[in-house]
C-alpha cells in the first residue's frame, strides 16, 4: 500500500455547491493519494463519464483510483482497483476480473465481515463505522473503538477505518491498529478542502506512522 488516507467521494455533499471535481482537485493537491469514486445513485453511462474525469485528475496528481461496485467501470477507465460492498460481486469473482495488480477492496461492518473478506482475497478493508455519522447510519450503530482494535489485531492485510473519522480523531483510529483512516464529508463537505486534507495528514504524521500518507 503506497497509501494511508482513503477519501471517499459523495457529490451531493459538497459546501457551497462546489462541484465534487473541483473538491477532488484541491483534495489531491493537499496531499490525498488514493480515492474511491463512490457516487451510488448516478446512471452507468454518466457514472463512467465521471470515472474518466477523475481517472485523468488521479493521473496528473499521482493518486490511487478505486471505483466502487462495478468492475466493467473500474476496468474501461484503468482504475487502480474496486470497492465492493454487500450487494457487489462477490469478492473472489471481483478479484478473477481485475487481476492481481489492481486493488480489491471491501466493506465491513463487523469482525467476521473483516475475516470473510481477507478469507477471500481482499487486499484491504474499510471498517465501521466507527464513530456516528449520517452517512453510514443505515449500518447501524457504530461499532467504535474497541471492534476496530479487535478486527486490526486479528487481520494481516490493511484495515482503513471508516465512519465519522475526522482530523481530531483520527489519531484514536491510529492508536487502535488501524492502517489509515477513511473520510467522506470531513473533506468533501468541508469549506476548504485542502486544509482538511492538511490538518488529516498533520495529525497522521504528528502520530509518527513511519510510512506514506
Amino acid at each position: 500500500m503506497d497509501f494511508c488516507f482513503y477519501l471517499i467521494t459523495d457529490r451531493h455533499a459538497t459546501a457551497g455547491g462546489k462541484g465534487i471535481e473541483y473538491v477532488l482537485d484541491r483534495a489531491f493537491e493537499a496531499g490525498v493519494r488514493g480515492v474511491l469514486l463512490r457516487e451510488k445513485d448516478l446512471p452507468e453511462r454518466e457514472l463512467l463519464d465521471l470515472a474518466r474525469r477523475v481517472r485523468e485528475l488521479t493521473r496528473l496528481h499521482g493518486v490511487r483510483f478505486l471505483v466502487s461496485g462495478l468492475v466493467d467501470i473500474a476496468l474501461a477507465v484503468d482504475a487502480d482497483g474496486v470497492h465492493i460492498g454487500g450487494t457487489s460481486l462477490p469478492a473472489p469473482a471481483a478479484k478473477r476480473l481485475i487481476g492481481d495488480d489492481r486493488y480489491l477492496a471491501v466493506s465491513t461492518h463487523s469482525l467476521a465481515e473483516a475475516r470473510a473478506a481477507q478469507d477471500a482475497g481482499a487486499d484491504f478493508i474499510t471498517f465501521g463505522p466507527v464513530y456516528s455519522t449520517p452517512s453510514k447510519a443505515k449500518y447501524g450503530p457504530p461499532v467504535g473503538l474497541d471492534a476496530l482494535r479487535e478486527a486490526c489485531r486479528e487481520l494481516s492485510i490493511p484495515v482503513f477505518a471508516l465512519g465519522g473519522i475526522n482530523p481530531d480523531n483520527a489519531a484514536d483510529a491510529l492508536a487502535a491498529g488501524a492502517y489509515g483512516v477513511a473520510a467522506i464529508s470531513a473533506v468533501i463537505g468541508a469549506p476548504d478542502p485542502a486544509l482538511a486534507v492538511r490538518n488529516f495528514i498533520d495529525t497522521m504524521r504528528g502520530y509518527k506512522l513511519g510510512r506514506v500518507v
